[in-house]
């Protein structure tokens, strides 16, 4: 009977020790699953982050991708602003050019103008000057007349003395 109480001990005794590894054992579980109900909050909590994060990339490429385009009209048009300022500053040469051109010939046609006005006063001059020489010559070409036509009545009358 000692031997069954010692065995009935040991056995308590066997089972005590295997209750304790048996809470032990419960309370690592709870800890472990603790630990993993906090892993699988943290990893939800980062999946969110993760996804806020991804649909902050995307926002950022687009807005990269947005940039990138209004660089590329920034520089279109910077070009073509080059090329319109370029075309106006001919265009403003031509206009001077055209200007200078312009008061040349205004200044050629305003001597040209005087010198046919000087001209015509000339001519004008001319005309009267010759139409006062041939009203001379009219009238010498009458005394002319008239004294040949004396000449030839003395020269009758000589010749019938």
């Amino acid at each position: 009977m000692d031997k069954l109480k010692e065995k009935i001990n040991k056995l308590k005794l066997d089972a005590e020790t295997w209750q304790e590894k048996h809470d032990d054992v419960n309370s690592k579980i709870k800890v472990l699953e603790q630990e993993a109900l906090e892993k699988d909050h943290q990893i939800q909590a980062l999946t969110r982050k993760n996804d806020v994060l991804e649909e902050q990339v995307e926002k950022l490429e687009e807005q990269l991708s947005t940039s990138k385009e209004t660089v590329n009209e920034s520089h279109s048009l910077k070009t073509n602003n080059e090329n319109i300022t370029k075309k106006n500053q001919l265009l403003e040469e031509e206009l001077e050019a055209a200007d200078k051109n312009l008061k040349e010939t205004t200044e050629k046609l305003r001597d040209n103008d005087i010198k046919a006005e000087a001209l015509e006063k000339k001519v004008t001059s001319l005309e009267n000057e010759r139409e006062e020489w041939e009203r001379k010559f009219e009238e010498l070409q009458e005394k002319y007349n008239a004294t040949r036509e004396e000449l030839d009545a003395i020269s009758e009358q000589l010749e019938n003395l």
